[in-house]
């Protein structure tokens, strides 16, 4: 695999030193938590059984609509500072982590006082999501990460994060062998995060940094807020269109849920090889448009052709060996998953030409499109789930979010006409047998 991705650098002419190791260090890391998330979340889903696995998920997704608060947008603002002028790393790092940190609590806040409107009976519902938004709080660790992503060390954070990756795994595995109870499980879950945050910090400081010269300025937290509050809407926005059917599925029915959930962790096993792609070749597709832009318009259509090959190579083994591969993995118990696995991972189209568009609206300067996309795509989303899942459960949440996709990421480039020049370079990849071409072209 790593051959042709080599190959596809030369063709598209990338410095390949810089390439490959890029690629070699992207995919070994997703490969490596794909695979621990993978073996670990079967072994979780088969203890708990359908019904708690989907209230599990169900405190999950609930604390994530909200986790873009804990967040607040800082991560490209506050790399991209560091990056422009290293001497003001004390302040926008002591800033962006007092803030984040009161990010966390708000988080916290807001998600117990919704659940506790929301489930005023069930204590086990709010106390998983109680302990599960108390991580949010340790995400304020992540502004040492983003000094490292802007010195290019990233995988100084990636090493130290792994190594609490598999800590954690072993803990489950443990918790299941005593079989504990489900709270257990929602506390490593926060252990996992105040971990994740220790182990950044002992790699900050080992590096020679001092967290006692950072500082905070109400003056710089003003500036930062200011400029993130776009990618924050931006980010909420993503969350309840990505989120909301969980949320949803689960308000109403906690086994459907546990369905639903193992259904989407199948179906997004290689959610990770579009983002590598993407991120790989960008900089040159942005030289090309400076410098050649019917080169540039080639090798997009190639890009194109290649997501949607990425897609069919995926979802079509998986949708018809849906039973045997539910079966295999998760047992009889998780029968029901089959029927919608073999529908939901058809939606990973949503996940492949969504990243391509990403990639186009970057490349032009239509970036205000993603938001006002989402935004449509979340409206659209909540209002077909609403419909759908009271009456059909998981398949209803599926059918909901092949849709929706469908409207967001293919439909509309057709309807509005600053996006019909990539909406032709889908239609010229349905071209199956010129798409093909073109590819083996690219690689011979």
């Amino acid at each position: 695999m790593l051959d042709k991705l080599t190959a596809l650098g030369q063709k598209l002419g990338a410095d390949l030193g810089l390439l490959v190791d890029n690629l070699v260090w992207l995919l070994t890391d997703q490969v490596w938590q794909v695979a621990l998330g993978l073996f670990v979340g079967v072994w979780v889903a088969r203890y708990l059984g359908p019904t708690q696995f989907g209230l599990l998920n169900y405190a999950l997704a609930l604390v994530s609509l909200f986790a873009s608060v804990a967040t607040m947008g800082l991560g490209t603002l506050v790399v991209r500072d560091i990056a422009r002028n290293p001497d003001c790393k004390e302040e926008t790092l002591g800033t962006a982590f007092a803030i984040q940190l009161a990010g966390g609590i708000i988080t916290l806040l807001l998600t117990v006082t919704v659940i506790s409107i929301q489930n005023p009976n069930d204590s086990l519902t709010r106390w998983l999501v109680g302990i599960i938004a108390a991580g949010t709080i340790f995400q304020s660790f992540e502004t040492i990460n983003f000094w490292f992503q802007s010195q290019v060390q990233s995988k100084y954070t990636v090493v130290a994060k792994n190594c609490v990756s598999l800590l954690v795994a072993g803990l489950r595995i443990g918790l299941i062998q005593l079989k504990a109870p489900l709270i257990a499980l929602a506390e490593v879950t926060l252990a996992e995060v105040a971990l994740a945050g220790l182990a950044i910090a002992i790699v900050y400081h080992s590096k020679g940094n001092d967290f006692k010269l950072w500082r905070f300025s109400w003056q710089r937290g003003q500036q930062l807020l200011q400029e993130s509050l776009p990618m924050l809407l931006s980010s909420l926005a993503f969350f309840i269109y990505a989120k909301i059917d969980r949320v949803m599925l689960g308000f109403i029915d906690q086994t459907e849920l546990g369905y639903y959930a193992v259904a989407v962790q199948l179906s997004e096993i290689c959610d990770f090889l579009p983002m590598i792609i993407a991120s790989s070749i960008f900089s040159q597709l942005a030289h090309l448009k400076e410098k050649n832009y019917p080169e540039y318009l080639k090798k997009f259509q190639i890009y194109s052709d290649a997501m949607l090959f990425l897609w069919l190579g995926v979802a079509m083994p998986i949708s018809l060996l849906a039973p045997f591969i539910v079966q295999t993995l998760y047992g009889e118990q998780y029968a029901a998953t089959a029927k919608v696995l073999s529908v939901y991972v058809w939606t990973q189209f949503g996940c492949n030409f969504g990243i391509a568009r990403n990639t186009y609206f970057a490349l032009e300067g239509k970036m205000r499109y993603n938001l006002y996309l989402t935004l449509a795509g979340s409206i659209f989303n909540v209002l077909l789930n609403s419909l759908l899942i009271p009456q059909y459960g998981a398949l209803g949440a599926t059918v909901a979010t092949l849709i929706t996709y469908f409207y967001v990421s293919i439909l509309v480039n057709f309807l509005i006409k600053e996006l019909r020049p990539f909406g032709n370079l889908l239609l010229s990849s349905m071209n199956l047998y010129k798409a093909a071409s073109r590819l083996i072209g690219l690689i011979k």
